[in-house]
């Protein structure tokens, strides 16, 4: 598929995906129409990169849909000079769009080919790769202003928490009794509370899964 091809779907995303369901961080949506989404699909799987599901990339993990995307870093706001985390970064293209934006991104990816594969897809973008497990974030590279859990979670682990800066935001997908909802939040002191925004399928992150036998 050409370069011409790509960049009428990038708008066609714009248009149709992001801008008709509440993604209305104009910062977000000109990142979005920047970065070449195509360009972090694995071999065979670019001309899937502007459709509004999840996409398998491999190694038994998807990315979520731009639409997901899009309504996480609206509600992050993220904004240029701050720090952040990318938690299950995948191929890297989230990342991709937070350093379009001007932030300072560690990605972190616990597959070691995923986290090979995004190494190498943002190797202009400035971004650092870290390959470890999800659940324990990065924390030589804390505090975060702004921390994405790029895909669905049962629970938020401490350690994520302890890494995001007082009146820092984090934002992820919730998945409780079956159900998988997007959320966000700001950081008051050593407290979190994410509230629900939208219902919406997002991808699952290995790592996070409540003990057998946890009550709420």
């Amino acid at each position: 598929m050409s370069e011409a091809n790509f960049e009428t779907m990038r708008a066609a995303m714009v248009s149709n995906q992001l801008r008709t369901s509440a993604v209305s961080d104009a910062p977000v949506v000109e990142a979005m129409r920047a970065v070449p989404r195509e360009a972090f699909m694995p071999a065979g799987r670019a001309d899937l990169a502007y459709i509004d599901t999840p996409v398998a990339v491999g190694e038994g993990r998807s990315i979520n849909p731009p639409l997901v995307t899009g309504r996480l870093l609206t509600a992050l706001a993220p904004r240029a000079g701050e720090r952040a985390l990318v938690v299950g970064a995948a191929t890297g293209y989230a990342a991709a769009v937070l350093a379009e934006l001007g932030l300072v991104v560690t990605a972190l990816e616990e597959n070691a080919t995923l986290a090979a594969f995004a190494e190498a897809a943002l190797a202009k973008a400035g971004v650092r790769v870290v390959n470890g497990p999800l659940a324990a974030g990065v924390a030589e590279a804390a505090p975060y202003d702004v921390i994405l859990i790029d895909g669905a979670v049962e629970q938020v682990p401490g350690a994520l928490t302890a890494q995001l800066a007082d009146g820092g935001r984090m934002a992820g997908a919730l998945v409780e009794r079956g159900v998988t909802r997007l959320a966000s939040g700001r950081k008051v002191g050593d407290s979190l509370v994410l509230a629900d925004f939208a219902d919406s399928e997002a991808v699952a992150l290995p790592g996070f899964a409540v003990p057998a036998g946890f009550v709420f």
